[in-house]
């Protein structure tokens, strides 16, 4: 007697079925909330043209009629408003992506220094946590600012290193190379470098997981950036000509500058969100099990590698979540900036709205920018955590 396959499996479309009202339930949510957002768009239209307020995005292609301090882009206040706009844009994308950078350097290296056999490191970076955690970040911005431009001496008589770099109440002059062919090529030996650097730290923690043995990685990296560099200014002809600034009879003129409104902003966020990014390392190493660290110790790796090597990777799965919330906090907490003159995406948008009335329009444009830039963070930061979270095997 052969025995009968069994019925296909027939979805059920019916109300009874749970996944079926689970889509309908979403469904039905999704539909409020675009209504919802509907009306209010629609309400809020309808109440600025009864009371003549005018509305709309065109404004973006008149001219903006005013001059921005800091540019990383050409701009004359002739353009339009869109232009002024993604000055400030890249302005604000200026400050956190380079707050980043040295907050994440800064408070790594303090989270690592509570941790220290040394009773005075530990004690310095305690204090320094306690300190900087504890001051609003406003009152910071407020006061490095004031620092810079009040007791910095005057323009016309700047502080200088080897009459190379000038420091004043104008800001931090230094020299930059003037831009040619065998620059590009620097720079793109400066990235096969860092490549190289990166393909090589990934080799030699392989190795390390595989067989327990242990290859310098630091003094490596170094030299394969540096060689990168240096191959590539020499395949561009080792160009040696550099703007260099000199101080003149009313401020310093030539090479590079950096305006006391950024230092100050990027000194404020920096020291204020690395005291927090300290506590984050200082709870991921603690949480790492301490027979980890006997282990290690026991396999002849001294304190340095235990830590880089062991203990790191594995706090890593705590550090990383709460990181990711002092980096959107950064970039949001930018927006302070305002406050000290530094011409950010809400500095324009406040010039903007004054000239145009297009309140509406402009806090929109502030919303859609720092939506569009703590979701492109959150993505990163949760590829990152998924790639360095502990596979079991």
């Amino acid at each position: 007697m052969t025995a009968r396959a069994a019925p296909p499996k027939t979805r059920d479309w019916s109300l009874r079925s749970r996944a079926v009202r689970a889509i309908l339930y979403q469904v039905l949510a999704l539909g409020l909330i675009a209504l919802g957002v509907w009306f209010l768009a629609h309400n809020t239209l309808e109440n600025m043209r009864v009371r003549g307020i005018q509305s709309g995005f065109d404004f973006l292609t008149g001219p903006a009629g005013f001059d921005i301090g800091e540019l990383l882009i050409p701009y004359e206040s002739v353009d339009p408003y869109w232009k002024a706009f993604l000055v400030g844009v890249l302005n604000t994308l200026r400050v956190a992506i380079v707050g980043i950078v040295l907050t994440t350097l800064l408070g790594t290296l303090i989270g690592v220094g509570r941790f220290s056999n040394n009773a005075i490191v530990r004690g310095l970076c305690y204090g320094y946590v306690e300190l900087f955690r504890n001051v609003p970040v406003l009152l910071q911005l407020l006061v490095w600012y004031l620092v810079l431009t009040e007791m910095l001496p005057n323009p016309d008589e700047p502080m200088n290193l080897g009459g190379l770099v000038f420091l004043s109440k104008g800001g931090l002059s230094y020299p930059v190379p003037v831009w040619g062919t065998g620059q590009a090529l620097a720079a793109l030996g400066l990235v096969a470098g860092a490549v190289l650097s990166w393909l090589w730290a990934r080799k030699a923690r392989t190795l390390f997981e595989a067989t327990g043995q242990v290859r310098p990685v630091l003094l490596p990296s170094i030299g394969l950036l540096i060689g990168g560099t240096l191959v590539g200014w020499l395949a561009g002809g080792a160009p040696m000509e550099w703007n260099l600034p000199k101080a003149g009879d009313v401020a310093v003129e030539g090479g590079s500058s950096l305006t006391p409104e950024f230092i100050s902003v990027l000194l404020g966020l920096t020291f204020y969100t690395a005291a927090f990014v300290a506590e984050v390392v200082r709870a991921g190493i603690a949480s790492v099990p301490r027979g980890q660290s006997e282990a290690s110790g026991a396999l002849g790796l001294g304190k340095g590698q235990q830590m880089r090597l062991v203990v790191l990777p594995q706090a890593l799965r705590v550090i990383i979540p709460p990181m990711t919330n002092q980096y959107l906090n950064l970039t949001k907490n930018s927006s302070l900036a305002v406050a000290i003159g530094y011409p950010d995406v809400v500095s324009i948008s406040n010039t903007a709205i004054n000239q145009t009335g297009r309140a509406v329009e402009c806090i929109a444009l502030i919303m859609l920018v720092y939506l569009t830039t703590s979701l492109t963070t959150s993505g990163i930061m949760n590829w990152y955590n998924t790639r360095s979270a502990i596979k079991e095997r």
